[in-house]
């Protein structure tokens, strides 16, 4: 097996050590989530919407794994993700709100497929494909489907495992060996991938369920 080979199958391997001993979720309530979700589509329910500072597209939730934004959630609650809104917002979420509100966002998720757009990039290949597949789509539920992600936040989120505002036991070691215009490439790439994750509908008002 080449080395790059054998680097993306260990840590892979750590990844799963980590997560293999944690409690299955439980099946969230996806019209629970869809009340609960009400504030999270102020940021997350508006096509093409802008962190403010730094200034970056707020992520796609549409069709995402339901067990990663489980897990992106609890990472905001604990601090282990660097963002004072999402870190006030989840910090006042239930596991079983977590759940309810992956539920909803992630719907039907996106499925893997071989038709993929343009050619990915030698570090993809090296390194992503493990976890994220050729097409954008997680491999297992605990890793996020890339997948027509806004190409500007995930640009953001790499840089954010590479200077450690992200924690994860697996992606810094990865990100040790990525550098900036590679990263540029790797969020593209993911970016143009078919089919993308989308933007759920704001709803105008609490009681519009519809």
């Amino acid at each position: 097996m080449p080395d790059c080979g054998r680097f993306a199958l260990k840590l892979v391997l750590m990844s799963l050590a980590v997560t293999a001993g944690s409690q299955a979720f439980a099946a969230g309530d996806a019209d629970r989530g869809k009340v609960l979700s009400y504030t999270c589509l102020g940021c997350h329910g508006i096509d093409n919407y802008k962190n403010v500072y730094p200034t970056y597209s707020v992520p796609e939730l549409g069709g995402q794994h339901a067990a990663y934004i489980v897990a992106a959630l609890k990472e905001y609650r604990a601090g282990e993700r660097s963002h004072a809104t999402m870190h006030q917002q989840a910090a006042s979420l239930s596991d079983q709100d977590m759940e309810d509100i992956a539920a909803y966002f992630s719907g039907a998720e996106l499925k893997p497929t071989t038709d993929l757009v343009g050619a990915p990039p030698k570090k993809v290949t090296e390194l992503c494909v493990a976890c994220h597949g050729q097409s954008g789509v997680g491999v297992t539920g605990d890793y996020p489907t890339l997948a027509g992600q806004q190409q500007d936040y995930l640009a953001r989120a790499l840089e954010e495992y590479k200077h450690g505002d992200r924690k994860n036991p697996v992606m810094p070691t990865f990100m040790a060996t990525i550098d900036d215009a590679q990263i540029e490439e790797i969020a593209k790439y993911y970016s143009q991938q078919k089919p993308p994750l989308r933007t759920l509908p704001r709803r105008l008002s609490l009681w519009s369920a519809q």
